[in-house]
C-alpha cells in the first residue's frame, strides 16, 4: 500500500465514506501479506521508494501467480524479472494486463501510470549486452523514468560513442553495461561530470570468466565517478539510477 492510498483510506474513514471495518480489512496485510511460502512486502514502496520486485528463478509458476495476485490487491505496479516465456504464458492467462519484454526477460503489470522523467541514459558496449541493459530500462520505466538509450558503442569503435555528445551531456545519471574487458565505464566516466553506474555482464570468451574480468576492471576504474553493481544486475542499476534521478 502506497502513501497516497493510505492517506486516501484515512480520509475516507474521517469523512465516513467507508466503515472502520472496511478500513481495517484494507490494512490487514499492511505492511506485509503472508502467503506461507512468501511474505510480500507492501511497505517497501514507502521505505525505499520502489515496490517489491519478483525474482522468478527458484519460484514455481503457482507461487509467482500468487505473489502477483497479492500485490495486485494492493494496487502496486508489478515487475517480475528473469521470467521465461513459459512463466509469462501462465501469468498472461491469469492477468490480462501483463506485458512481456522478451529481451529483458521481464513481466510488467501496471496498475497506475508511472511518471516519465528524463535524465537517465543507458549505454551498452555491444549488442550482446542488450538483455541486461533492457532489464535496467524496464526497471527505470516502472520507477517513473524515461531512459534514453545509446547501444553498441564499445571501445572497439569508440568513435560511435563520441558521435553522440548531446545524449551524454543531457543525462543526469548514466548506466554503462559492458562485458569482455569492461573498459567502457571508465571511458564514459572520464568524459562526464555525473554519476556512472557500471554493470559488468557475463559476455565474453574464456578469460572473461563469466563477467569477473569486467567486474574487476570496473572496480579498478581510475574514474572516481564510476560505481559498480553485480554481474548482469540490470535491475539493481535501474533502481539506483532512478533513485539518483528522483
Amino acid at each position: 500500500m502506497q502513501r497516497k492510498q493510505l492517506e486516501m483510506l484515512l480520509q475516507q474513514v474521517k469523512n465516513r465514506t467507508t466503515s472502520t471495518a472496511k478500513a481495517m480489512a484494507a490494512l490487514k496485510d499492511f505492511p506485509c501479506g503472508d502467503l506461507g511460502f512468501a511474505k510480500v512486502d507492501h511497505h517497501r514502496g514507502l521505505r525505499q521508494g520502489f515496490p517489491e520486485v519478483i525474482y522468478c528463478p527458484g519460484k514455481t509458476i503457482p507461487q509467482i501467480i500468487k505473489i502477483i495476485g497479492q500485490m495486485q490487491k494492493h494496487k502496486e505496479n508489478i515487475l517480475a524479472t528473469r521470467a521465461d516465456k513459459m512463466i509469462f504464458k501462465a501469468v498472461k492467462k491469469k492477468f490480462r494486463k501483463a506485458v512481456y519484454n522478451e529481451l529483458a526477460r521481464s513481466i510488467t503489470i501496471l496498475q497506475s501510470n508511472p511518471a516519465q522523467k528524463k535524465g537517465v541514459l543507458i549505454i551498452t558496449a555491444g549488442t550482446a549486452d542488450l538483455p541486461v541493459a533492457e532489464e535496467a530500462a524496464v526497471t527505470c520505466e516502472l520507477l517513473g523514468q524515461k531512459p534514453d538509450k545509446l547501444y553498441d558503442v564499445g571501445v572497439a569503435g569508440v568513435h560511435r560513442l563520441l558521435n553522440e555528445p548531446d545524449k551524454i551531456n543531457q543525462a543526469r545519471v548514466i548506466i554503462v553495461v559492458a562485458g569482455m574487458e569492461g573498459a567502457l565505464p571508465s571511458v564514459v566516466g572520464g568524459l562526464v561530470d555525473k554519476p556512472v553506474i557500471a554493470v559488468p555482464t557475463s559476455v565474453g570468451y574464456g578469460a572473461a570468466f563469466g563477467g569477473v574480468a569486467a567486474l574487476l576492471a570496473m572496480l579498478n576504474s581510475c574514474a572516481p565517478n564510476v560505481t559498480v553493481v553485480n554481474i548482469d544486475d540490470g535491475f539493481g542499476a535501474g533502481v539506483v539510477a532512478s533513485l539518483i534521478n528522483k
